[in-house]
Formats: C-alpha cells, structure tokens, sequence
C-alpha cells in the first residue's frame, strides 16, 4: 500500500471521528428557518421606501445618509416556568406559541441567544409600563430557567450580571429600565417570583430599589398616584400592589399598602420623576 492511499485512509478515519464525535444539534431546522427570516427581513430593509401613489410624483429617491439601528430601552426579566430549560428552548422554536425572547438563561449558568438584540422579540404580551404600551418593540426579553417557585442558582445570577453589564453598555439603558413581567402585567404575571434578587440587581446599577431611614411622607401623599409615576398600571389597584410588593417588599403578600410601603413608594417615584 503506497504512502497516499494510506494518507487518504487516515483522513476519512479522521473525517469519520469528527463526526461521530461533533454533537448533532437538535435546532438545527428551526435555526434555518431563523436564518430565512433575517434575511427576508434584511432585504425588506434595503428595498428603497414606498412612495405613496396619492402624492405628486418625484422625478428620482433621496435616501437619507443619517440614520441608525433602533436600540432596545428596557430589558424585562422572565421566569420560563418550565422543569428544564430545553423545555424553554422548545417552546420558543415552535410556531404555534407565538412566543420567544433574546436570551435563556439555564440554571447552570448557560446563556442562549435566541434572537438579535435588534429584533422584535414576542415576550411581553399584554403589557403597559408608564406610557409605553408595546413593550416588546423598545425591550430585550430574558428568561431564566426556574419553575416558578424555586429559588434562583448563583451561578445563573451570576451569568445574568454578565449579560446585563454588556447590555446596559452596548444600549446605554438607565438603571430605572430594568423590570420584572410582573411589573409590566401585573394582572397576568408573576415572574420573576418573589426569590428574584431584585436588590442584590440594583446594587450593581440594574433597577432602582430605596432606602427609607429619613424619609418623611408628605401629608397628602398619594401611594396610587406614585405607582403610576414608578410606571406601574393602576387600573386594578389591588393588581399594581402585588406586583409592587413582588419586586420590593417580596416577603410580603398582601394586598395593603402599611406605612413603611409607602415610604418605599415616595422615594422610588422620586427617583422616577
């Protein structure tokens, strides 16, 4: 057997082991169709701009020289709900859910990016934050592997940190623009559950959070009217207090707002205004 023959056996051997040993991966059809649709979405935005036929015609185009990518503004923190996170990353590749977000957190601390930062993620759904009310059009929609009830891993919080700190950087969001599902649909949502470290966030610049030891409430002071100025949706009350109390007073879980609540509230409206 000459020195080539044997040269070419030894590489398909090599091919062959490759191979068996490179994992298949089981998205690999939803990541095609991933791929289809930014592109289709690429040329939509490369075609030259429709003119309306009503309007007298002009004679050739002017395409603007000054112009740039829409950044995200807010990014809103999830819970999946599910028992794993290939669960989660299911249902974001199924057309039928109608659901999705940028990144998935797993409880092992692995970040997958779904989507590009600078696509319209179906995240938020029903959902109103001051004034703004599609929410999915200027957020970044994080899911973090937990079922609801369970506590969060270190080391999952620690890779969301991570994730934050880039965001934050890359999208110039104020610290205020940091929130829970819950905050934004209060009447639908709960995640993420009361064992979210919202504080321990806040301290590294990812949400506001207070400290009430010299604050002194106003004699007419409004806690409803607060709230709404915070950017929660008041239109049930009882609903904005809950998701209030999720985020910043999380041992608490009734519905009724006590003095030291309010506190909370003047000063987290301060900071808001």
């Amino acid at each position: 057997m000459n020195i080539s023959r044997i040269i070419r056996i030894l590489s398909i051997l090599s091919l062959i082991m490759i191979t068996a040993c490179t994992p298949k991966n089981p998205y690999s059809k939803t990541n095609s169709i991933y791929k289809k649709q930014a592109t289709a979405f690429g040329k939509t935005l490369s075609m030259q701009p429709n003119i309306i036929d009503s309007t007298p015609a002009t004679p050739y185009w002017v395409g603007t020289t000054n112009f740039g990518m829409r950044k995200p503004n807010f990014v809103i923190i999830h819970h999946t709900a599910e028992g794993a996170c290939d669960s989660a990353l299911r249902i974001f590749t199924m057309p039928r859910t109608q659901v999705s977000a940028h990144y998935v957190i797993c409880k092992d601390g692995t970040i997958h990016h779904m989507l590009n930062d600078y696509l319209r993620a179906w995240h938020a759904g029903a959902a109103k934050w001051g004034n703004v009310t599609d929410v999915n059009s200027i957020s970044i929609g994080i899911e973090l592997d937990n079922n609801g009830f369970e506590p969060f891993s270190t080391i999952q919080i620690n890779s969301l940190l991570q994730l934050l700190k880039k965001l934050k950087k890359d999208n110039n969001i104020p610290a205020a623009n940091f929130i829970g599902h819950a905050d934004i649909a209060p009447k639908r949502k709960v995640d993420p559950n009361r064992n979210f470290p919202w504080q321990q966030l806040a301290m590294q610049g990812f949400g506001n959070w207070y400290d009430t030891s010299n604050v002194k409430l106003p004699t007419a002071f409004d806690p409803m009217i607060s709230l709404r100025v915070i950017g929660y949706d008041i239109a049930d009350p009882v609903a904005a207090v809950k998701a209030f109390k999720l985020h910043f007073v999380q041992q608490d879980t009734v519905a009724i707002l006590n003095d030291a609540d309010k506190k909370i509230i003047y000063q987290l409206a301060k900071k808001s205004q």
